[in-house]
């Protein structure tokens, strides 16, 4: 797996050694101004609350066993590049993580947080997702879609395939990364996983905001009554 470390073996004790939260849905997706609240939270309430919830109801078997809680964030929690619920609960994600961390450490509990960036699965399929962003762009009132401009929509859909296009299909940068922290004596706090979440977004993570912002706006359709 090329982290170096060896195997905890753990001893078998009363209790749960491993938990691996990694539900997540990211649709619906798009400009922050098209979405209702409901739509965030349909997207939070799996993405984050989902996650706490699972967490808290295994927390006292895994503090037993003193094991491991792995949970599944996204490199999205690190750069924000669209909008919608799915960055949001990323963020909160790597947050819980840490507080959660940090309590469990004296307990010789270990927790680990995997940002992978984007891989050929489901959850960044381009159909359903311009689908979605489709049907938004529909409910909107007749002056956002003046601001915003069809080409939008367009521009949008082509982005979405180009990026699936470039995405990893090797999953078992994810599945290596889970077994480490697992299993191995020294597990790592995070774990990056995908060429682009190593090579692009996390460098991006460390950038002054007018430089991030600059780069990801390249990617970015320019609504009608934008500044060019």
């Amino acid at each position: 797996m090329g982290w170096g470390t060896a195997p905890a073996h753990p001893i078998p004790s009363p209790g749960l050694w491993g938990l691996v939260n990694n539900a997540g849905i990211a649709i619906p997706t798009a400009p922050n101004e098209w979405l209702t609240k409901e739509d965030f939270v349909k997207v939070l309430n799996v993405n984050l609350v989902g996650l706490v919830e699972v967490t808290l109801s295994l927390l006292p078997l895994v503090r037993r066993a003193r094991g491991r809680v792995v949970n599944v964030a996204s490199v999205m929690g690190r750069v924000s590049c669209f909008g919608g619920g799915y960055c949001i609960s990323k963020y909160g994600v790597e947050a819980f993580s840490d507080s959660l961390r940090r309590e469990l450490r004296p307990f010789g509990v270990q927790v680990s947080i995997i940002e992978p960036g984007g891989f050929q699965t489901a959850i960044i399929d381009p159909a359903p997702l311009v689908e979605g962003f489709a049907r938004l762009w529909e409910r909107l009132p007749a002056e956002a879609q003046a601001a915003y401009g069809r080409h939008y929509v367009d521009k949008y859909a082509k982005t979405t395939t180009l990026l699936h296009r470039l995405s990893s299909s090797r999953l078992s940068h994810v599945t290596d990364a889970m077994t480490h922290a697992l299993l191995y004596r020294c597990p790592r706090s995070r774990y990056a996983a995908g060429w682009d979440a190593r090579l692009i977004f996390l460098p991006l993570s460390y950038c002054p905001a007018w430089l991030s912002d600059t780069i990801l706006g390249l990617l970015l359709p320019i609504p009608a009554s934008g500044v060019p």
